[in-house]
């Protein structure tokens, strides 16, 4: 559908906009004003770049929290499969000490799993208003 454009009303309402704005008076600033916005923009223009992080300091770390993980599954699963043998059933069967040892890895996985969430879900916000 197309607009409806009459072009003598548009200079007409553009002519009267005109003599509306020649009628105001000079916009001219307060005394200082130029000098105190120059002086916050060097201001800004002084602050040093902020620090970027030092990926290939914590590349080592990451591997080695990926490797200890990936272990970790690894020797779960070599448990699982080693008591799935043993018995009949379709249940897993973990003896006490397996148990008291995997401990620890749940509290990780569970808090991995939340955080991961959380970042999911504030991407998933950040997404919608635009930010990324």
């Amino acid at each position: 559908m197309k607009p409806n454009v009459n072009l003598e009303t548009d200079r007409d309402a553009n002519d009267v906009i005109d003599r509306i704005l020649e009628a105001e008076g000079e916009l001219i600033p307060s005394s200082g004003f130029l000098a105190a916005t120059m002086e916050r923009v060097r201001d800004e223009a002084a602050i040093p770049k902020p620090i970027p992080f030092p990926w290939l300091r914590a590349l080592p770390g990451i591997v080695l929290a990926v490797a200890v993980l990936g272990w970790c599954g690894f020797e779960l699963a070599r448990v699982v499969l080693a008591n799935a043998r043993e018995n009949s059933f379709a249940q897993v069967h973990l003896t006490a000490a397996t148990g008291r040892a995997l401990e620890p890895a749940e509290w990780v996985v569970l808090a991995l799993a939340a955080s991961m969430l959380s970042w999911f879900f504030a991407r998933r916000l950040a997404g919608r208003s635009g930010l990324l």
